[in-house]
């Protein structure tokens, strides 16, 4: 298992005048609309960006995050950026305060799109680790600021977000397309969706948030009838700004969104601190991200609070989870160095006897240095009964351990 890496921030004081960079952004050539090709590893969204001329960078389209975030300070320090304040923030967790400075005067090139004079935030440190968490390599955050005068389509299949001038902006039309009602928060995109949890089915309140990893986020304590599904697991169940996030993983029976239907679908369910500013929250009542998203075609507009989906062929894919109970982390040169951070109680890898702290060498007779997090992912999520056998390092020792595959959750 991989950690479940969000990109959840909130500003705890409002430091960037949106109307000021409202009309910064240009396409070059007199294009109407810009076609930005993306990556899409580990269910993240990642853009090529070149930061002031000099530094070609990866960032994370993110949705669900008002202002554009630079994760890796030496890159304005070597810039010779000023800094005009530090501002708290609060992380993923809604409790830890972290802090980021706020820059001016920054130029992002983005395809044919070039954003002049922006004001960004640089975090005081890199909080999210993604590279040791999601074994990538990124180094920022594309916020909403940056498209939000867009009408955004994004298409997980051809791996394509497109950016449409809205003055000229056709809506797609066909019995393929269904409009979904937004509503558009601080920049943000909301949705209501018929959610069944335990024969008890509610109107529940969604950001659609690309910039987080896992399918379904439900905060337990908003609504009564949010209780835990009859299998479940306790575990740290993602990492994100601030640290790890405590809570449980389990299956919802059915969420909807308009006349599309996903069953068994793989819910965190985390529980909001009491005392926090439910202006932080703005009434949600969790997250929507990637492993659900992706299975559409969504087009967004902020303007006029639509958005406009189509059904993939992989709608119908069943949610898959680990069935190993290993949780692991990269690091190294080139992120193929794997070891266990966290194992859930309970299961197949616990009962082998796996440690934290182990290094994975070998998965089924491939050394790990030729694999990716994500290939590591992929076989712990086969069929169930699947034996895996591996090589770890524990101590300066090479043990040799196996266990079958099964379902966890």
């Amino acid at each position: 298992m991989k950690y479940i890496l969000t990109t959840w921030l909130f500003l705890m004081v409002i430091v960037i005048s949106a109307q000021a960079q409202l009309y910064d952004l240009e396409f070059r050539k007199g294009l109407k609309k810009v076609e930005i090709p993306f990556e899409y590893e580990n269910n993240f969204i990642i853009v090529r960006v070149i930061f002031n001329d000099v530094f070609p960078l990866k960032f994370i389209f993110d949705t669900g995050a008002e202002h554009t975030i630079l994760t890796r300070r030496e890159i304005t320090d070597l810039l010779q950026i000023n800094y005009e304040r530090r501002f708290p923030l609060l992380g993923s967790d809604l409790t830890t305060e972290l802090y980021a400075y706020l820059a001016r005067g920054v130029k992002l090139s983005i395809h044919n799109l070039v954003a002049l004079n922006r004001s960004i935030l640089v975090l005081d440190e890199d909080y999210f680790r993604f590279e040791e968490y999601g074994g990538i390599s990124v180094h920022g955050i594309m916020g909403s600021d940056l498209f939000r005068r867009f009408v955004v389509k994004i298409d997980f299949r051809r791996k394509v977000i497109t950016l449409y001038d809205p003055a000229t902006f056709v809506p797609p039309s066909g019995n393929r397309y269904h409009i979904v009602p937004l509503e558009i928060h601080r920049n943000k995109p909301y949705i209501v969706s018929p959610t069944r949890i335990s024969d008890t089915t509610i109107q529940a309140k969604y950001l659609i948030d690309t910039g987080a990893s896992l399918s379904l986020l439900l905060y337990t304590n908003t609504h009564p009838a949010f209780e835990l599904p009859p299998k479940y697991i306790r575990s740290k169940i993602g990492m994100g700004l601030g640290g790890y996030l405590q809570g449980f993983l389990g299956r919802i029976e059915k969420i909807e969104i308009e006349d599309f239907a996903m069953e068994g679908v793989i819910t965190n369910f985390q529980e909001v601190p009491p005392d926090i500013d439910s202006s932080f929250l703005n009434g949600r009542n969790g997250i929507l991200g990637n492993q659900i998203l992706n299975r559409f075609e969504i087009t967004i507009d902020y303007i006029h609070e639509k958005m406009y989906i189509a059904a993939e062929k992989t709608f119908n894919k069943k949610f898959q989870y680990d069935r190993s109970g290993l949780i692991i982390a990269a690091s190294g040169l080139h992120l193929n160095d794997f070891n266990v951070v966290d194992i859930i109680a309970g299961s197949p890898a616990e009962e082998a006897g796996i440690q934290i702290g182990d290094e994975i060498k070998v998965i089924n007779g491939i050394p790990t240095s030729l694999m990716h997090l994500s290939d590591i992912t992929k076989r712990l999520q086969k069929r169930v009964g699947k034996k895996i056998n591996l090589v770890i390092k524990r101590n300066d020792e090479r043990i040799k351990i196996h266990f079958r595959l099964r379902n966890l959750i």
